[in-house]
């Protein structure tokens, strides 16, 4: 929709910047309005800093490391940012059965991953990872896989996203793009990784041939 928008701007003479507010207003319906998924806005969202829809070009994909999608609300809804009274999440939330939750409009910046989120798209996986213990030396390990639903419904995604907005290009995972290590919580003199998410059990071949996005490479 906004692809071929930008298109027939183009025919006309104006700039991508110029969209008509009959533009702008029909990409919002298409983000409360599509079949594929369920909105739920964050209560802090209208308080995030806004961008334009040509903006966006990456996908980054991440883990809830949560037990439940009801979890992961409570801690997507606590505010972090006392400036903005804002906190930190994805844009959509897909469950382990595929059902898929947008929380986020992505013409918002969430805050999801650090320095990438001015262009990115977050998508939440809900997924254990290293639950309860995320810091913990023995708690390293990442063996959960990702059921057949859950990631049939994010190729889904995926390909809507793509076809809608004209310069997304891209994914990567978040372990890709923050790859700092932190102190163990339980043995101060251990570092382990902060960010792990989405782990070693995601099906990435599977993802990148079926979705038709390209690896980022991560700014040095």
């Amino acid at each position: 929709m906004y692809r071929q928008a930008c298109d027939n701007d183009r025919v006309q003479g104006h700039g991508l910047w110029t969209q008509t507010s009959v533009i702008i207003l029909a990409m919002e319906d298409f983000w409360l309005n599509h079949d594929q998924w369920t909105t739920d806005w964050l209560t802090y969202m209208t308080r995030l800093d806004r961008r334009h829809w040509v903006e966006i070009n990456t996908v980054i994909i991440h883990a809830t490391e949560l037990p439940t999608l009801a979890m992961a609300r409570e801690y997507a809804e606590i505010i972090h940012y006392t400036g903005s009274q804002t906190g930190n999440s994805g844009h959509f939330y897909i469950e382990k059965n595929g059902e898929t939750h947008c929380w986020v409009r992505p013409d918002y910046i969430a805050h999801h991953t650090r320095g990438y989120n001015q262009t990115s798209i977050g998508i939440e996986l809900v997924h254990l990872g290293r639950y309860p213990q995320w810091l913990a030396t023995d708690q390293q390990s990442w063996t959960e896989p990702y059921p057949d639903e859950q990631i049939t419904a994010l190729v889904s995604l995926l390909k809507i996203l793509k076809q809608a907005l004209p310069q997304l290009h891209h994914i990567a995972g978040h372990d890709e793009l923050d790859t700092t290590y932190t102190e163990a919580s339980d043995d101060s003199a251990q570092q382990v990784r902060r960010k792990m998410d989405p782990g070693p059990t995601f099906p990435w071949t599977k993802v990148l041939a079926e979705s038709g996005l390209t690896p980022l490479k991560p700014a040095l």
